[in-house]
């Protein structure tokens, strides 16, 4: 198998890619808003530790609703409900984990969702691309929707969900339920090869 490096080398250009029954649900490379090459793939156990450093160098202001945990063993214990009781992605450029995105509990048929991207590669499009690849491997499990909750005061975030179809099912006090039904177009739309993609 190539080396994680190779699969995301530079130059390297996926747009008339038709795909092939192997194919994970959704192609792993593609290219940020700033030219760089990444890979979305499923979380490994090696992934581990670069995922803990990650969340660990996330500024406060960055953390949601006491999301994630501040400290190590609390980061550990938080992330086995994604990584050992539900399933996770990890946004990868050569060794480094950029971008996490998971659901818990695997079993759901509407589990529910976090996405995080590292500091340094915020605002270069790598959490839409995680929610969109989220998306494509949910429906690919079988899952029938997924639900997040996200800070009412977050414009941001409610607009790049909204965006790819989440609609607010329920108004908290500060915070929104978001769901989308996996019987949307947009789930057969992410998993389409990137020849096939709207651009």
């Amino acid at each position: 198998m190539a080396h994680e490096n190779e699969l995301s080398c530079d130059g390297w250009d996926n747009s008339e890619c038709e795909g092939t029954p192997y194919c994970p649900p959704r192609c792993p490379r593609f290219t940020d808003r700033e030219s760089t090459m990444r890979l979305v793939r499923p979380y490994q156990r090696a992934d581990l530790d670069a995922l803990v450093e990650m969340y660990l160098e996330l500024d406060p202001g960055d953390r949601t609703m006491g999301l994630p945990p501040v400290t190590e063993d609390g980061l550990r214990q938080w992330l086995g409900r994604f990584t050992d009781d539900g399933w996770s992605l990890v946004a990868k450029t050569g060794d480094t984990v950029v971008g996490h995105t998971g659901v818990t509990p695997e079993d759901a048929a509407a589990p529910h969702l976090i996405v995080f991207v590292a500091d340094e590669a915020q605002g270069r499009g790598i959490g839409s691309e995680l929610i969109r690849q989220l998306v494509a491997y949910a429906a690919d499990r079988g899952h029938e929707s997924l639900t997040l909750t996200v800070e009412a005061s977050n414009d941001a975030a409610v607009t790049v969900y909204g965006n790819i179809g989440f609609d607010i099912i329920e108004r908290l006090t500060g915070e929104l339920e978001m769901q989308l039904s996996l019987d949307d177009p947009v789930a057969d739309q992410v998993r389409l090869p990137p020849a096939e993609q709207e651009r």
